[in-house]
């Protein structure tokens, strides 16, 4: 079974990218998605303890969980640690399964996969990417974004440049969707020969 990293700076068209591949049926495990998930369950105990202000009536608010960590790396690592080993177990869950349904190719969504060491895990490497101006134009529109916590943001992700002389393989979303469509079927049709 191909292990395909799917990943690509904020703003760039992930989760756009990954829907292509789940329309082509190939099973996509989303990090961000496993995160979101985590913050209404096992992660709420581990990150009261180390967050209490965070926790709202047996909830994560993710506003205050966000301020607690924005520009504080030491508080960024210890969120790090309780939430990355929980997203990972998630992962190995999802792949057994995949591997069990006798899946020939897994999308890894994974926003941080180079951030986070995770390229190991992977077989091949999907970079999305997109023109700055356009990246820019997708997260200024998203709520509660500013320029500041956008650029924030950006200090902390592996520049866009350089996740793209790693990928084996590009999307360019910087057109309309037709476009992508026909990349990762490109795509798809490149690793499933290959794995013949």
């Amino acid at each position: 079974m191909i292990k395909l990293g799917l990943t690509g700076s904020i703003g760039m068209g992930k989760s756009t990218t990954a829907q292509l591949f789940a329309e082509k049926g190939v099973p996509v495990y989303d990090a961000d998605a496993t995160v979101h998930e985590l913050y209404q369950s096992e992660a709420v105990p581990l990150i009261a303890e180390a967050f209490p202000e965070a926790v709202i009536d047996g909830q994560i608010d993710r506003k205050i969980l966000s301020a607690s960590v924005l520009g504080k790396p030491d508080e960024l690592k210890k969120l790090e640690k309780i939430v990355h080993p929980l997203v990972h177990a998630k992962e190995q869950q999802f792949l057994r399964a995949a591997e069990a349904k006798g899946a020939k190719l897994v999308v890894l969504d994974i926003p941080l996969l180079f951030e986070t060491g995770g390229t190991g895990r992977v077989d091949k490497i999907l970079v999305v990417s997109a023109p700055y101006d356009i990246q820019r134009q997708r997260v200024l529109e998203r709520e509660n974004m500013t320029e500041e916590k956008f650029q924030s943001i950006l200090v902390r992700q592996t520049p866009d440049t350089e996740k793209r002389a790693k990928a084996d393989f590009i999307v360019d979303t910087g057109r309309d969707k037709d476009f992508a469509r026909k990349q990762v079927s490109d795509i798809l049709e490149k690793l499933l020969n290959a794995a013949l």
